[in-house]
């Protein structure tokens, strides 16, 4: 009788010794990722909160200012110009990516699920951005470029694309549109592929035309691939350099300045490290505060087909 009672607490003790043991195993293999993550993410991150309270030119040892770089940031007009720069490049960016990359997805769904169209859509997401903003400033050049050459053979006049104030950042927007839309495609694409084929068939029968189940189907299901999607463009947006850098240079009048390259300015070109980890770092507290924004408005962790 007492060997009988004995036998579910032994099942625990072993039951407990598999689970100690595996989490022991899981850790041992995230110890390199979590390595990694530390030294390339934490450690610089609180190496920079540091230096935003210091200045610093790379040339002399920090000197420690407190709150005078956060100050100053307040009253910079070219840190605000930046971030209006960079909002409207948001908007541009993210309304053209997220809405080729619905259409092309939906084509991919309801006309072909061809793995060569799947794998020549996502084509352009792997060319490196600074290739990508080369072969778009020759393409746009006002006087050599192939699309001003179409332009005037048309009867049209030359187009300063990427010199005009007008023209310099939605055109900027749409060279980085043209480069993520594709693979912006191919996760919405897999959102699609998780609704049930049957919910298409109950509404084909109720008389359910495209445009109505794409409206009240597909775009309601996709909710959370639809909320991870744009907090995803929203940090790369944010996250724009290389075409600046390539192309324009936050040229012309600051009109593609956008805050990424404003301060990488401020540290590389001023040597204003602290100043620049002050602006970093502000931008870091503003991204985390638009990413909780937009997971609250979207109820990203919710899903309609659960």
């Amino acid at each position: 009788m007492t060997a009988l009672l004995n036998r579910p607490a032994a099942r625990v003790g072993r039951a407990r010794a598999r689970g100690s043991g595996d989490g022991r195993t899981a850790l041992a293999f995230l110890a390199p990722a979590l390595i990694g993550f530390g030294i390339f993410y934490v450690y610089p991150a609180v190496r920079g909160a540091w230096f935003s309270l210091t200045d610093w030119n790379l040339l002399s040892d920090p000197e420690y200012v407190g709150l005078d770089n956060y100050r100053e940031l307040v009253h910079d007009p070219l840190f605000w110009n930046s971030l209006k720069v960079t909002a409207a490049f948001v908007v541009i960016n993210i309304g053209i990516q997220i809405g080729g990359g619905l259409l092309l997805a939906t084509l991919l769904h309801r006309l072909t699920r061809s793995l060569v169209l799947r794998s020549l859509v996502v084509v352009p997401w792997l060319v490196p951005n600074v290739t990508t903003g080369l072969l778009w400033m020759w393409l746009l050049d006002a006087n050599l470029g192939f699309v001003n050459h179409l332009l005037t053979g048309a009867g049209l006049d030359n187009q300063g694309f990427l010199t005009s104030p007008d023209l310099a950042l939605p055109t900027v927007g749409v060279i980085s549109a043209w480069s993520g839309t594709g693979y912006t495609a191919l996760l919405l694409y897999a959102g699609m592929l998780l609704i049930p084929r049957t919910t298409y068939e109950a509404a084909a029968i109720d008389g359910s035309g495209e445009l109505r189940t794409f409206l009240r189907i597909t775009l309601p299901l996709m909710r959370p691939i639809l909320a991870f999607v744009m907090v995803v463009s929203l940090i790369d947006s944010f996250q724009l350099f290389d075409v600046v850098a390539v192309t324009t240079q936050g040229r012309p009048v600051n009109a593609t300045r956008v805050v990424y390259y404003y301060i990488y300015e401020e540290a590389f070109t001023h040597f204003k490290m602290g100043y620049a980890s002050a602006l970093a770092l502000s931008l870091v507290v503003i991204l985390g505060s638009l990413t909780f924004l937009q997971m609250r408005l979207l109820r990203a962790s919710t899903s309609d087909l659960a």
